[in-house]
């Protein structure tokens, strides 16, 4: 069984996002159309919530994602912020409204931070 095609109305033909991603809460931008490309991978994120709530550890139970926004620098990012370290990997907010995690960033790989297409809109 082939993976779903990625939705065209939100991927350009170049694999890059054709709008602009924003926090579902508050509104806030968190990416500018195409500085991110679209990534097909399984991660784990804890259910939506406060950070502080995150940065405690929280428990492993959460939802399993598969299409992400792939961002190879930190700073390509409009507006986002990160948890303490949870193991080896960071959370990714919005630095808004604290809202999350809208994504996920492991330590080990300093070139990829992955932001989930279902935990944040498209303008």
């Amino acid at each position: 069984m082939e993976p779903a095609a990625p939705p065209s109305e939100l991927v350009s033909a170049e694999g890059r996002n054709r709008k602009a991603v924003l926090c579902q809460r508050c509104g806030s931008r968190v990416l500018q159309p195409g500085t991110a490309l679209f990534s097909r991978r399984q991660l784990c994120l804890p259910p939506m919530r406060k950070k502080p709530a995150l940065a405690d550890g929280g428990s492993p139970e959460g939802d399993l994602l598969q299409e992400h926004w792939l961002v190879e620098d930190m700073f390509t990012f409009e507006n986002v912020g990160f948890t303490k370290d949870v193991g080896n990997i960071k959370f990714l907010v919005c630095a808004d409204c604290e809202i999350g995690p809208i994504g996920w960033h492991c330590l080990d790989d300093k070139n990829s931070f992955y932001v989930a297409l279902e935990r944040v809109s498209h303008e």
